[in-house]
């Protein structure tokens, strides 16, 4: 029988547990797929269903990353977290009772015979902090009370399959058992190790390590495979007998690295922790040079890396909690609580789909992965869409999305007079793979790409209160807005960021981001002295704007193309003439525009426009911000939140979905998702 077929009969037979039961989230969305592990593309795990104890965590592509924990309590084993496959006797789930969503904090919440168990997954994603948000490591914490006032004999389970280190499950791995004045550490690692030999979309890792470490002496440790492992611990609470048969498939047996912990008489709390890690010891190539992860810049080795988080826990997990909190609590102020819940689930998925390196000359790189969408690496229009996050919370780190662009125009290497799509295909960002690459301008993305990039240069230049970033690249920055002077306005048959609609000429929407970019463009220019330049373009960006509204009017609302009458489409891109205050576009231009979707909305969403069902997330809160006030803004969000929660697409956020069944279309776990903190920028 395969594994998948197995796991599909085990999930139609589940056993109910101390009654059924069905997870109580108190959160006010239902995340499509909770995050456990979110530090990059690579090291990025999932829950697909309501109960944890319901499947195997998978990989954001779906494959499964397997992740199993259970409890005994007075010698009774309970399913905490994935499926009962193979065991030697039915094991019920302890009852769940809530799932949390934070920005940094997934919490699971069980409770039944007696006990109350809190299982977290701590991601310290600080943005304020690189050297902790470049650590792939996560806390793993079960907190465990007694409810009715009996001492109770309880212990732990956790296990973590081979699938983590791996592409496909037929490679072979190796184990090891390592240790720090610390730490007892467990490893897997593929045999053949093809450090940065592949890329790709449908990909995972299968070079470097994947590590679980915990407290020295704190709890028994070893390999098996899973049925032993389990089956030991479920019949009496120990581990199997460490197996030595390695090298070995993945699949044979499924090895895991196993900890178990004894918490003794539990009569209050008593808490258990472990670290997961991974160490890739390169992660990207870039124009050639092959990167270190931004945590080993200065040499740092993975077994110290692992004492760095070990020391530091108590004091990040202070830190998450309070950044956690605080993120909410601003979001709610912004939009409401179900606007916080929403950031609080996208910004992980956002933060995973990124990786962190350092270039030579200490140039740092933020590179995006285009998640199920073609495996670009720092795509333009992915990290336009995103910025949003990092605007609200590390400009430096919004810098480091922008600079493979810049330092790719920089080396002569694109010799076009518009801005690249992209910097290859993750993880090898060796140039430009979109359209005609390096050699043609088919398929290109000219007038967006450039756009994208002038506009977030003055939202840097805003934040920094200074022009120095692009004083950088003042010449390239230069011939850019020229080249938006020549095509911005009513822009030739070409792709837009939204690619799937196919080309498109004299697109209004595409027209509006050009022309709010030179606006932008003039602002930078003002704010380096560069007062001649600011006057030029800063006219030209008015001028465009009078005609813009000629070109693009129907009535009670603005076409989706200037010569296609009885169309309309999402104006997103107008959002930054808004939030930067560049005043091209009056007040009554929004409100006609923004009243005029109001009446197009579904039951799932705003359609992106005229020409189908489908429409895009990040867009959508850009297209409700442009409201101007909360009851306008809160109209158009109501049904992406329906979206959020009711999709039956169980998936880390899927930007791109149907506003009429709420199913994904395409794409899933991409960066995008942090324009929704957009928001966020209005004040």
């Amino acid at each position: 029988m395969t594994r998948f077929l197995a796991l599909a009969l085990a999930a139609l037979t589940l056993a109910p547990s101390l009654g059924a039961t069905v997870a109580r989230a108190s959160d006010p969305l239902r995340a499509p797929s909770v995050p456990l592990v979110a530090h990059d593309p690579y090291f990025s795990v999932w829950s697909k269903t309501d109960d944890l104890a319901d499947s195997f965590p998978v990989h954001w592509t779906g494959a499964i990353n397997a992740l199993t924990s259970y409890v005994r309590i007075d010698g009774t084993p309970y399913r905490l977290m994935g499926l009962p496959t193979n065991l030697s006797q039915d094991v019920d789930k302890l009852p769940q009772t809530d799932v949390s969503v934070r920005a940094t904090n997934t919490t699971y919440t069980f409770e039944g015979a007696g006990v109350k168990v809190a299982l977290r997954f701590t991601n310290p994603n600080l943005p304020d902090d690189l050297d902790v948000l470049s650590r792939p490591a996560t806390y793993v914490t079960w907190t465990v009370e007694s409810t009715d006032g009996k001492a109770r004999q309880v212990e732990i389970y956790f296990d973590a399959s081979a699938e983590l280190c791996v592409n496909v499950p037929n490679q072979e791995v190796v184990a090891k058992t390592e240790s720090t004045d610390a730490l007892d550490v467990l490893s897997f690692a593929s045999k053949d190790q093809p450090v940065l030999e592949k890329k790709g979309d449908d990909l995972r890792i299968d070079w470097g390590r994947f590590l679980v470490a915990v407290e020295k002496g704190a709890a028994r440790t070893g390999f098996a495979s899973h049925i032993a492992s389990r089956n030991a611990f479920l019949k009496t609470g120990s581990l199997a007998e460490t197996d030595v048969d390695f090298p070995r498939r993945c699949q044979d047996d499924w090895p895991v690295l196993a900890v178990a912990f004894d918490c003794g008489k539990v009569e209050s709390t008593v808490e258990k922790s472990l670290i997961l890690a991974y160490d890739d010891e390169y992660s990207l190539v870039f124009l050639g040079e092959k990167l270190r992860p931004y945590w080993r810049r200065d040499g740092l080795e993975t077994l110290p890396m692992l004492d760095l988080a070990f020391s530091s826990r108590a004091d990040l997990l202070a830190r998450c909690e309070k950044f956690d909190a605080e993120l909410w609590s601003r979001c709610e102020k912004a939009g409401g609580e179900k606007y916080a819940s929403l950031c609080s689930i996208a910004y992980p998925q956002a933060i995973a789909a990124h990786k962190l390196a350092l270039a030579s000359k200490g140039k740092l790189l933020y590179v995006s992965k285009e998640n199920f969408s073609n495996g670009c690496a720092a795509t333009v229009d992915i990290l336009y869409p995103t910025a949003p996050l990092f605007a609200v919370y590390s400009v430096e780190l919004l810098k480091a999305t922008m600079r493979p662009a810049l330092e790719y125009a920089a080396s002569g290497r694109w010799t076009f007079p518009f801005s690249c799509h992209d910097l290859g295909t993750y993880p090898l960002l060796n140039g430009q793979v979109y359209g005609g690459g390096e050699k043609s301008e088919a398929n290109q993305m000219p007038v967006e790409e450039t756009a994208n990039m002038l506009i977030l240069f003055d939202v840097i230049a805003r934040a920094d209160g200074n022009a120095d970033f692009a004083n950088e690249y003042s010449d390239i920055l230069y011939n850019w807005a020229n080249y938006l002077i020549a095509k911005g306005l009513d822009p030739e048959n070409q792709l837009c960021t939204d690619d799937f609609a196919g080309h498109l000429a004299h697109n209004a929407n595409l027209s509006a981001k050009a022309i709010v970019a030179l606006a932008a463009y003039a602002d930078v220019c003002e704010m380096a002295g560069k007062d001649v330049s600011a006057d030029r373009f800063r006219i030209k960006a008015e001028d465009f704007a009078k005609e813009w509204v000629k070109l693009a009017d129907a009535g009670d609302h603005y076409k989706l193309a200037f010569d296609q009458d009885e169309t309309w489409s999402q104006k997103y891109n107008i959002v930054w003439d808004k939030l930067l205050d560049l005043k091209l576009f009056s007040k009554d231009v929004l409100e006609k525009e923004v009243a005029h979707y109001s009446t197009k909305l579904n039951r799932f969403g705003l359609p992106l426009d005229n020409r189908a069902d489908y429409t895009k997330l990040d867009w959508e809160v850009w297209t409700a911000t442009l409201a101007n006030d909360r009851e306008g803004f809160d109209r158009l969000m109501a049904p992406v939140y329906e979206y959020v929660s009711n999709t039956p697409s169980r998936v880390p956020l899927s930007d791109w979905y149907f506003t009429s069944d709420a199913k994904q279309r395409g794409f899933q776990a991409r960066a995008v998702v942090g324009g929704v903190f957009i928001k966020l920028l209005e004040k």
